[in-house]
């Protein structure tokens, strides 16, 4: 395992993916129940993403984890696609986590709502009310942090919510993920959390395996910090930790001589 530190973020390297995610379950159920001593109720953001999968399992079979404290959002969803839809961000959450631990409340982001206007306000409306404690997240092939993809990442965003068009690379990123037969399955549109919401969490927990996120990694860490790598945004933040496996950190090897 290798330590080391780029500007503000704490990021971890693991020797695999099974490593990678259970260090992470721990760090983040070490976070939790010290949320849980200060606090009666913890205010948790995940990400839905294959690339979250060995941490969820990890974190699911630790023990003495608040959940009852806690209230869960999540940053995204497709605008169209069902609950029952197994591609749905719900649906993935539901299966992850959300329907095997007795959380305080869940909050879910509706992308088939027929007004998606009242979706956001709503949404955007739990989320004004205070800054999440922590929100455990992934990076994109693109470099992207929630859909928060290149084109339409905004550091200084005045929405906490908004409607995005999602660019090819993220679309792609979801057939590589095995959650679409081709790119034309993806839908183009979906609901996000955007920057400014990450940014104000107490705590960010950040899970990245995979060699196909090594470039987006590399720009994250080695590049300048702009919304061209929106993921380079938590090389700013006071309390953020990047966990990454052997491929996704493939292309770094000049910072972990």
């Amino acid at each position: 395992m290798i330590e080391f530190r780029v500007d503000k973020l704490s990021v971890l390297v693991a020797d695999n993916n099974q490593e990678m995610g259970r260090t992470a379950a721990e760090a983040i159920a070490a976070d939790l129940r010290k949320l849980a001593r200060e606090k009666e109720e913890i205010r948790v953001m995940f990400a839905a993403a294959p690339s979250q999968n060995t941490m969820f399992e990890a974190l699911c079979g630790l023990k003495d984890i608040p959940w009852e404290k806690i209230v869960a959002f999540h940053m995204d969803e497709y605008i169209g696609i069902g609950i029952d839809r197994p591609q749905s961000f719900r649906a993935f959450l539901k299966n992850a986590i959300f329907g095997k631990k007795p959380f305080k409340a869940v909050n879910l982001i509706e992308g088939d709502a027929k007004d998606i206007e009242s979706t956001i306000s709503r949404y955007e409306g739990m989320l004004r009310e205070k800054p999440m404690d922590m929100i455990v997240l992934g990076i994109g092939e693109n470099g992207h942090i929630a859909f928060n993809d290149p084109a339409v990442a905004d550091f200084n965003d005045e929405h906490l919510v908004k409607i995005v068009e999602l660019d090819d690379i993220c679309r792609q990123q979801q057939v590589n993920d095995g959650c679409f037969a081709t790119i034309d399955d993806v839908p183009k549109q979906a609901l996000t959390v955007t920057i400014p919401a990450f940014m104000t969490a107490g705590v960010l927990h950040c899970v990245v395996p995979n060699v196909r996120k090594a470039n987006a990694v590399k720009n994250a860490l080695h590049g300048p910090v702009g919304e061209k790598c929106p993921a380079s945004i938590l090389r700013t933040h006071d309390n953020a930790h990047l966990y990454l496996d052997a491929g996704s950190a493939s292309l770094l090897c000049n910072r972990m001589e």
